[in-house]
């Protein structure tokens, strides 16, 4: 059978015609392209990488270096949005990329209609 080692962290590419979506996202884990993730993870069109955070709070722009470019980062945040600071939401502006700050359920949502939109759109998700 398949395993899941915990903290693995195998990136799942993204096929070029149609970028990576996120198909379901049960309590504590989602389904992303064909991979289960259990926990925190980054999603672009391309690429899938855990994110090594806790909280939504732990995002910084150092968080990006891993992800192909993008222009507008969806965080989910859990069951609920949190207040992110706008010296943080500045320093995501200073390299282009806006930040939509909203619960996991509505991130996962809005990253799959931008996606289908091909717009250059991230997804950083803590799970539910």
């Amino acid at each position: 059978g398949s395993h899941k080692a915990a903290g693995n962290s195998t990136a799942v590419w993204g096929n070029r015609n149609s970028g990576i979506g996120i198909r379901s996202k049960a309590a504590g884990r989602f389904l992303i392209g064909e991979r289960e993730w259990r926990e925190p993870v980054l999603v672009s069109p391309a690429l899938a990488i855990a994110w090594k955070v806790t909280r939504a709070e732990e995002l910084a722009v150092e968080t990006l270096k891993d992800l192909p470019a993008i222009e507008l980062l969806v965080v989910g945040c859990g069951a609920r949005s949190v207040f992110l600071p706008p010296s943080l939401r500045a320093s995501f502006k200073a390299v282009g990329v806006a930040l939509e700050v909203v619960d996991t359920g509505a991130a996962c949502r809005i990253y799959n209609v931008l996606l289908a939109e091909s717009r250059k759109v991230g997804a950083a998700l803590i799970p539910l």
